[in-house]
């Protein structure tokens, strides 16, 4: 049972972290970068001769404080947890080397009541360790599916992006690979949830599904191609909710419009699987 007072003021351990050019280009490769090899803008991304360049939403792995949820002193129901939306803003490019800190912090608990879970919202700042100059901004909204009931206030809610009317101007397919949740776990999001069978029967699922930001980050890659010219400094903010799982091995399609607003689907099942979403890039 969670404890309201508890939640909100738990200390989530700060990270310090040393990047290297070789996680700048692991991260682009676990989310899909490189698989057209004929690509040359994605480059910089995969290959050091080239760059690094960092993909921005890397940012919300950086400095990742870990799978902090299943700490049985939180009172969360660590099985059921999903994630619900993400928001991003960058304040400076993400470097390719040096030491970060990470600092996250529990923002907001909303009740909805017994049975039907409950929202937890979390704000994690990344800085230079040297400097420290806030380089990015990362918020989660996390959906506690079976922690409903504790007590705790109906609001306020995040208020989704809304959708434009009519057709998307731009369609991209992406694919993701069978084993991609496997690669993309060594970003330090360990949830076994992702990869273990029994795991995500337990949670109601046929398989292991994709990790919630991986899925984010192969849209992001799609927004940047179309939007960014895969700039690395062009995206400036990045928000959306997830609404359904995404199995690897599945296709990811981004439908896009020229206003910065997006969803995707998965071709396989004609699935939506992220919705309200809206993209910030600069001219």
């Amino acid at each position: 049972m969670i404890d309201y007072d508890k939640l909100l003021n738990f200390k989530i351990p700060e990270v310090r972290q040393t990047l290297t050019a070789r996680d700048a280009v692991f991260y682009a490769l676990s989310i899909g970068f490189g698989q057209d090899p004929m690509d040359a803008r994605q480059l910089p991304y995969v290959a050091t001769h080239k760059g690094p360049a960092v993909v921005p939403a890397m940012a919300v792995v950086i400095g990742h404080p870990g799978f902090w949820a299943a700490d049985p002193a939180t009172g969360i129901d660590a099985v059921k947890v999903v994630h619900g939306e993400q928001r991003i803003t960058l304040h400076a490019p993400l470097p390719a080397s040096g030491e970060v800190i990470g600092r996250t912090r529990v923002t907001g608990l909303v009740d909805k009541g017994e049975g039907k879970g409950a929202l937890l919202y979390s704000e994690k700042e990344i800085t230079d360790a040297a400097t420290g100059k806030l380089l990015a901004t990362t918020g989660s909204t996390t959906f506690l599916r079976g922690d409903g009931g504790f007590g705790g206030p109906s609001g306020p809610v995040i208020p989704p992006n809304p959708m434009p009317e009519g057709a998307p101007d731009i369609v991209v397919d992406l694919p993701t690979r069978l084993e991609q949740a496997f690669y993309y776990r060594l970003n330090g999001d360990d949830n076994p949830l992702h990869i273990d069978p029994e795991i995500a029967a337990k949670a109601g699922f046929p398989r292991p599904i994709l990790h919630g930001l991986c899925t984010l980050g192969v849209v992001t890659h799609a927004l940047m191609r179309e939007l960014g010219d895969y700039r690395p400094e062009a995206l400036k903010k990045l928000s959306l909710r997830f609404s359904s799982p995404v199995y690897p091995g599945e296709t990811i399609r981004t439908e896009i419009w020229k206003n910065g607003a997006f969803r995707a689907r998965v071709v396989e099942r004609d699935v939506v699987v992220v919705n309200n979403g809206h993209a910030e890039f600069a001219a």
